[in-house]
């Protein structure tokens, strides 16, 4: 979710982006094995009108998955291939003799030391324009776009009537020759389509100057994450000064002959970038990218325990249309200027739940937590989590064996007042009780870049 991609616009961490991954596959140690429960997520039911338009280019593979611009880029580095939101994506790279054939512990480390590339091309790009579009973008995210300096981003979250998350998304102010001033937008690949059809229909309730423009599998967009990603584009492109582009702005970079626009953030919890790279030039800047000897290839393994160590959100599984984001934690997603009436701006979708509970804390009764069980097998999702006495008082959203701490790890919701930091509570796993206590996020401390 995905996510990943992610922009904080205040100190708080960011708790997931647009990026949103897991996996593994059969006969993987422990760790590997525990993540296959979440590998075969499927795409929503194709939607008419643009949302079904969107879903163009089946790929020719088994299946009728789609592909990305560097599929052939994956399959040549021995990639274990499964099916992601629709798309055929790797999990794991396994050619042998291979630089990249990592396991994901070993991948995981290697991003938090080094510099590790990602695909994420199956998440969608929109482009909007039009003098209404940012009015408009208010209108189905909790950002205050206006406020946005040219080439900054923030991630947001786009809610329902009941303030309930239907994606969490990256909204930028982008600036371009072709385009001006004009906003870009990324959103998680399995919500895609939910979320074209969402806009087509608030679209026309909305009106006005407004025009999506759907960006999505005609252009590559990587992710180059861990704390050599930004050096290794600095030696690619020389004319730039990346030291001044800090963490949530945008940057128009030349690779390959192409016009890429990068942006510093990530769903890692380190330093890096994502590159939206046009399609002519995708695979010439995969290939360049890869090449570098600081950088390793690596897949939705290793994704999805680098953004758990970093306390991240996935959607659909710690995020979905039945959480507020007061109640996941994310309370700092809805802009300061967003939470009060007037100045000619309208206000966002679920308005009047959020900003009740964030004026009110008795409206809600639980809250996303971390928590570090002390014995016995990792906590995975849907573990329940209880007093000492035996009282349930959570579940567990996700949870695995952090590759870089080496011990279990967990995140989900809990009932007030026993989310606070401290608590000694128990997680069930296959009908066995294990000791646990709250503990504060990211469980791995973050490596944003704040210039």
């Amino acid at each position: 979710q995905e996510a990943g991609r992610l922009l904080p616009p205040s100190p708080p961490p960011p708790p997931f982006s647009p990026c949103a991954v897991a996996a593994a596959y059969a006969g993987m140690a422990t760790f590997g094995r525990g993540l296959l429960g979440r590998l075969l997520l499927r795409a929503p039911a194709p939607l008419p009108g643009a949302a079904a338009a969107a879903a163009r280019g089946l790929a020719a593979g088994t299946g009728g998955l789609k592909q990305t611009l560097v599929h052939g880029e994956h399959v040549a580095d021995g990639g274990k291939m499964v099916d992601f939101a629709g798309y055929s994506m790797p999990v794991q790279y396994s050619k042998a003799g291979s630089a990249h054939a990592l396991s994901i512990i070993e991948s995981t480390k290697w991003t938090r030391e080094s510099a590790s590339l990602f695909d994420v091309s199956h998440m969608c790009s929109i482009r909007w324009t039009g003098k209404d579009a940012v009015d408009f973008l208010e209108r189905v995210t909790t950002a205050d776009v206006r406020g946005l300096a040219p080439m900054t981003g923030t991630l947001s979250v786009i809610l329902n009537e009941a303030g309930g998350v239907i994606d969490d998304t990256i909204v930028s102010k982008c600036v371009s020759k072709e385009h001006g001033e004009h906003v870009y937008q990324v959103v998680n690949a399995g919500c895609a389509q939910k979320d074209l059809a969402h806009f087509e229909a608030e679209l026309g309730r909305f009106g006005g100057d407004v025009r999506m423009e759907v960006l999505w599998d005609d252009r590559g967009l990587f992710a180059l994450q861990g704390p050599k990603a930004v050096e290794v584009l600095q030696r690619l492109s020389p004319s730039a000064d990346l030291s001044a582009v800090t963490f949530g702005q945008l940057v128009w970079l030349p690779l390959e002959g192409a016009e890429c626009l990068v942006t510093r953030c990530g769903y890692t919890g380190e330093d890096g970038v994502e590159l939206f790279v046009p399609g002519g030039a995708a695979q010439a800047v995969w290939r360049l990218l890869r090449a570098q000897p600081e950088v390793r290839l690596a897949a939705l393994g290793a994704r999805d325990a680098l953004r758990l160590e970093a306390g991240l959100c996935l959607y659909g599984h710690d995020i979905d249309e039945e959480t507020t984001p007061v109640e996941a934690g994310l309370a700092w997603v809805v802009a300061k200027a967003r939470r009060s009436p007037g100045g000619g701006r309208a206000a966002f979708l679920g308005s009047e739940r959020v900003l009740a509970q964030l004026a009110d804390k008795s409206l809600y009764t639980r809250l996303r937590a971390g928590l570090a069980p002390l014995s016995g097998p990792p906590a995975r999702e849907g573990a329940s989590v209880e007093t000492p006495e035996g009282r349930a008082v959570g579940r567990i959203t996700s949870g695995t064996m952090s590759p870089c701490l080496r011990k279990n790890i967990a995140m989900g919701y809990i009932e007030k007042p026993f989310n606070k930091q401290g608590t000694e509570l128990q997680v069930v796993v296959r009908g066995k009780r294990y000791p646990a206590v709250t503990v504060k996020m990211p469980f791995v401390p973050t490596k944003y870049y704040r210039g």
